[in-house]
Formats: structure tokens, C-alpha cells, sequence
């Protein structure tokens, strides 16, 4: 089953001022998490959320599920260490 992805605005606005080496390999583990998404037990974030979370390197990508519109939306990405600050 393939997932299509959407961003909110400030994630693709956050996307442009990480390094092109970075976002390179960003972009890439975004493609496959549309093609092959990780198991959802693993990848969900604790607390009163409906978030998940992949590694990209030193970079973390928050996202959604919405499996009724077969949807994930990318909520976030930034460095690992800012990346769970003002998450909402």
C-alpha cells in the first residue's frame, strides 16, 4: 500500500535551510516512508498524540497517519536537538 505525502507550510519552509548534502538524504528517507511505512508500534511517540518519528541522520521527521486517505503529512523536520521543542 503507497502512501502519498503532504507537508505543512513550516516543515517545507524549515526544508530549505538544511544543507543540500542533508537534504538530500531527507528527501530520500521521505520517498520511502510513502513506499514502505515502518511498523506504527515503533515509530510512535509517547504522550497524547497521534505522531510517529524517523531518523534521518543527526535530523528527525515528525509525521501523521491518516489511513482513511491513505495520507502521511510531515509535520516537522529539524535537528535532533530542537526538533521535540514546541511540537504541536
Amino acid at each position: 500500500m503507497t502512501y502519498s505525502i503532504e507537508f505543512r507550510p513550516a516543515a517545507l519552509k524549515n526544508l530549505k535551510r538544511f544543507p543540500k548534502r542533508d537534504l538530500v538524504r531527507i528527501r530520500k528517507r521521505i520517498e520511502e516512508l510513502g513506499k514502505n511505512l515502518p511498523d506504527p508500534k515503533t515509530t510512535k511517540m509517547r504522550g497524547k498524540n497521534s505522531f510517529h518519528r524517523i531518523r534521518s541522520g543527526n535530523y528527525r521527521i515528525i509525521y501523521e497517519i491518516h489511513s482513511d486517505r491513505l495520507v502521511i503529512l510531515i509535520v516537522k523536520v529539524a535537528h535532533r536537538r530542537d526538533v521535540y521543542r514546541n511540537l504541536t
